[in-house]
C-alpha cells in the first residue's frame, strides 16, 4: 500500500504495520494513546512519555543521532520520523532499508492531519478520529490573552527564540499571544535585541534547554518591566495526543501571568 507522508514522499508498506520504530517523542506518546504499545519496537532516549514505554522499549539513540545498527536489529516495518527533529542524513540512510514516514508540522491543522495519517498507517483510524474530535473540542475552550507580546525562549548561550512558521508560534497565536519575533524558525537573539523587543511576557521553556528559576532573575535584569515565567515546553511543542490537555495548561497560565 502507498501512503503519502507530510513531505509529499511516497511510503510503500508491503504488509500491515506490526513493528514500529518511532524517532519522534510526541508521536511515540500518540502511538501509545492509540493503543499501539505492543507494536512499538524502538524509541529514542527522549521518548519519555508514557513512562512504561520509556522503561520497556529499546532505545535507538537520540533524535539527532540514531543508532542505525540498533534500528536494523529491530527490523521495523515502519519508521516514523520528523523533518525538523531528525536529521536528513539519518532519514536518507534509514529509508534505503525500511519504510520511513516523515511528519512535517508547523501548525494545529497539520498536527491533526498527522494524527489522521498515523491512524491510517496503523489501522487505528477510528481511535485517531475520536482523538481529533476531542482535541478540536478542547481547543474551543482556550481563554484568550489580550494580544499580549511574548518572547518564547528555547535555548541559552546563545539565546534562541521560537519564531514564525513553528508549531510553538501557532500555539501562541491560538492563545491570542503576539510573538515579538518576526524571523522564521528559531533565530538567535542577543541581549541587545531582547531589550529592544521589550516584550510584556517572556516564556522560558522547559525544553530543549532546561530553563530554571535562576534564569528568570537573569532575564529580569534585562527586562525589569517584563513578566518572566517558566513554562512547560511540551504543551507548546508536542503535537499529538499532548494537545488534548494543552488548552487546560494554556488557561492555567492566565493565573500565573499577572500584570506588573
Amino acid at each position: 500500500m502507498i501512503h503519502i507522508d507530510q513531505t509529499m514522499r511516497e511510503v510503500r508498506l508491503h504488509k500491515p504495520v506490526s513493528r514500529i520504530v518511532c524517532l519522534v517523542p510526541s508521536i511515540t506518546e500518540l502511538l501509545s494513546d492509540l493503543g499501539l504499545d505492543d507494536r512499538i519496537a524502538g524509541i529514542t532516549k527522549f521518548c519519555i512519555h508514557p513512562e512504561h514505554l520509556f522503561r520497556e522499549k529499546t532505545k535507538v539513540g537520540g533524535t539527532k543521532n540514531v543508532n542505525h545498527e540498533k534500528v536494523k536489529a529491530l527490523q521495523p516495518d515502519l519508521i516514523i520520523a520528523n523533518k525538523e527533529e531528525n536529521t536528513k542524513k539519518d532519514i536518507e540512510l534509514l529509508e534505503k532499508v525500511f519504510p520511513v514516514w516523515i511528519s512535517d508540522i508547523s501548525n494545529y491543522e497539520e498536527a491533526l492531519s498527522m494524527i489522521h495519517e498515523i491512524g491510517q498507517l496503523t489501522d487505528t483510524s477510528s481511535k485517531a478520529a475520536k482523538l481529533i474530535e476531542n482535541i478540536r473540542t478542547t481547543f474551543q475552550g482556550i481563554q484568550q490573552f489580550n494580544n499580549t507580546s511574548v518572547l518564547y525562549l528555547i535555548w541559552k548561550n546563545p539565546y534562541m527564540a521560537a519564531g514564525k512558521n513553528t508549531f510553538i508560534d501557532n500555539m501562541l497565536s491560538l492563545c491570542n499571544l503576539k510573538n515579538c519575533i518576526d524571523a522564521e524558525r528559531y533565530p538567535e537573539v542577543d541581549e541587545r535585541l531582547i531589550k529592544e523587543l521589550n516584550p510584556e511576557l517572556v516564556f522560558l521553556s522547559s525544553e530543549p534547554f532546561p530553563f530554571k528559576e535562576k534564569h528568570i532573575h537573569e532575564l529580569k535584569q534585562l527586562l525589569p518591566e517584563s513578566n518572566v515565567i517558566l513554562v512547560d515546553g511540551e504543551y507548546f511543542s508536542w503535537y499529538g495526543s499532548k494537545m488534548l490537555t494543552a488548552p487546560q495548561y494554556f488557561n492555567s497560565l492566565q493565573n500565573t501571568v499577572i500584570p506588573n
